[in-house]
């Protein structure tokens, strides 16, 4: 591993790099991964946007379960592999930083102009007129309106719900849009079976066709929503590097890969360049 991580960190030196990073970033701050080793998909069924429209029912229970996990997840901490990131953007050495996760850590770790691919969960937005509120305001009014809802946990999915139990969430009183007087709220995230907004696809594009060098960080590539920018970068000659725990998708492409927690590799990298 010392070999590509010193091969890692001369590319790195030249500048230049576009970040993308998965839920392997976040694992290290105790925010579990869809597809990783502890995957949350092997116990866990996410939330589609199929099933969130199709019913009040799917709703509530998307939101009782999101309440409890929005506890757990505000406490959630940027890791040492957030911060390196930073430290290299600070250095001018990273570019652009793409990510396909949802918790905001990468800002929380002092990054700047951070692209989420997958939006936010610290937002909400209202499907019939649009407009768009703090998720700590929510989580307010959801309390008043549910103040004995009182379950607790430590354990959180990677999209922010926990696994509750249907009679659980049966009694639990969901809130409509202040704005438009009572319009269907939705996390500002892109749910499974939902496509990632034109513009946003674009700008990562264009991030992609200005660098020297794609480093992939912590992500399966399983999905096309983030492999499609190591496609692009292969087509156009572009190196990329994968720095992941486990093969992903994105491998065949790779100029080389590292096999390597994030939280550990990144900080020796940073301080190999200081």
């Amino acid at each position: 591993m010392n070999e590509g991580r010193n091969r890692l960190a001369g590319l790195l030196a030249e500048g230049d790099v576009v970040v993308l990073s998965g839920a392997g970033m976040s694992t290290e701050s105790g925010i579990p991964d869809y597809r990783g080793p502890q995957g949350s998909l092997s116990r866990h069924t996410p939330m589609t946007y199929q099933t969130f429209m199709g019913s009040e029912a799917a709703r509530r229970r998307y939101w009782a379960r999101s309440h409890v996990g929005w506890r757990t997840m505000t406490q959630a901490a940027p890791n040492d592999g957030h911060h390196a990131v930073a430290r290299l953007q600070r250095q001018g050495l990273v570019t652009g930083i793409m990510t396909q996760n949802v918790d905001g850590l990468h800002q929380a770790g002092g990054a700047r102009e951070v692209v989420e691919l997958h939006g936010s969960l610290h937002h909400v937005v209202c499907l019939d007129c649009g407009d768009s509120t703090p998720r700590e305001e929510l989580n307010h009014r959801l309390r008043q309106a549910n103040p004995s809802f009182g379950f607790q946990t430590t354990t959180i999915n990677p999209d922010g719900d926990v696994d509750l139990d249907d009679a659980e969430v049966s009694g639990f009183r969901v809130v409509g849009c202040l704005a438009c007087g009572g319009g269907t709220l939705k996390p500002d995230v892109v749910f499974f079976g939902e496509t990632v907004p034109a513009d946003r696809v674009r700008t990562c594009y264009a991030l992609v066709a200005k660098a020297r060098l794609l480093l992939v960080l912590g992500s399966s590539l399983t999905v096309l929503s983030g492999r499609r920018f190591v496609l692009h970068a292969a087509r156009l000659g572009i190196p990329v590097v994968i720095v992941n725990q486990g093969e992903t998708r994105g491998d065949p492409y790779a100029t080389f890969t590292l096999n390597a927690p994030l939280g550990t590799i990144l900080p020796e990298l940073v301080q190999s360049l200081a």
